[in-house]
């Protein structure tokens, strides 16, 4: 079964600074059918102003992870963390016990275009952590990309739960598959671009409720980056 989300059927939240859409319930927006997709819990799909950004503030128990699309991220954590992310690059941090952060777009002109991706953790109280790993286009390109997992396989980032994050990027002529094992499901997010999932069309924004599906197939993209939650 697949359960198509369009992207016009998130929540929105414009506020000047920030234009962001909710795949999941989040902040003022609340649908009791949309509260997340097994450990899943956010996508926030989030453009921010030149030189503005989110303040400090707290996080516990949550896997977060940032995967920008566009500009740059600057980031500050209260265990001494300070980085700027830019395309390709993927930001993973483990809130655990407590970990206070912001995030904050640099550039006096140019707006950063974000995706912010909280999965639940299948352990509690862990130290608080931060990681960064870069994942190149060519990587992405034309197949799944892994991008975070529970082990940190072929160098993703690590997560407290038993997930994986897959990137693709794909253009006319891309078709790639993937098996998804038996008692698993799937949430697929589109960033950008057009493809077809089993022979359903996506577009920008748009999402994937994967159950019961032995295979996945996407095809017929045009300028597509897709992002592939495995999940238990």
């Amino acid at each position: 079964m697949i359960a198509l989300r369009k992207g016009q059927d998130r929540g929105h939240a414009d506020h000047g600074w920030l234009n962001s859409y909710h795949t999941f319930s989040f902040a003022d927006y609340y649908d009791p059918r949309e509260m997340g997709y097994g450990p899943l819990r956010v996508i926030n799909d989030d453009r921010v102003a030149p030189s503005k950004g989110f303040g400090t503030h707290p996080h516990r128990d949550m896997e977060i992870i940032s995967y920008v699309l566009e500009g740059a991220l600057e980031h500050k954590d209260s265990m001494g963390t300070g980085s700027v992310i830019r395309p390709g690059d993927v930001q993973r941090m483990s809130a655990g016990t407590g970990v206070f952060h912001s995030e904050y777009n640099p550039s006096p002109q140019d707006r950063v275009h974000f995706l912010q991706i909280w999965i639940e953790p299948n352990q509690y109280g862990v130290k608080p952590s931060y990681e960064q790993k870069h994942f190149s286009v060519e990587e992405k390109k034309g197949r799944l990309r892994l991008i975070a997992s529970p082990d940190g396989a072929e160098g993703s980032v690590k997560l407290h739960q038993d997930a994986r994050v897959y990137a693709s990027v794909l253009d006319s002529g891309d078709a790639v598959g993937y098996a998804l094992p038996a008692g698993r499901k799937a949430y697929v997010h589109v960033a950008r671009g057009t493809v077809s999932l089993n022979g359903t069309a996506l577009s920008a924004g748009d999402g994937a409720k994967v159950d019961g599906e032995q295979e996945l197939r996407f095809a017929d993209a045009d300028k597509a980056e897709i992002l592939l939650f495995d999940l238990a």
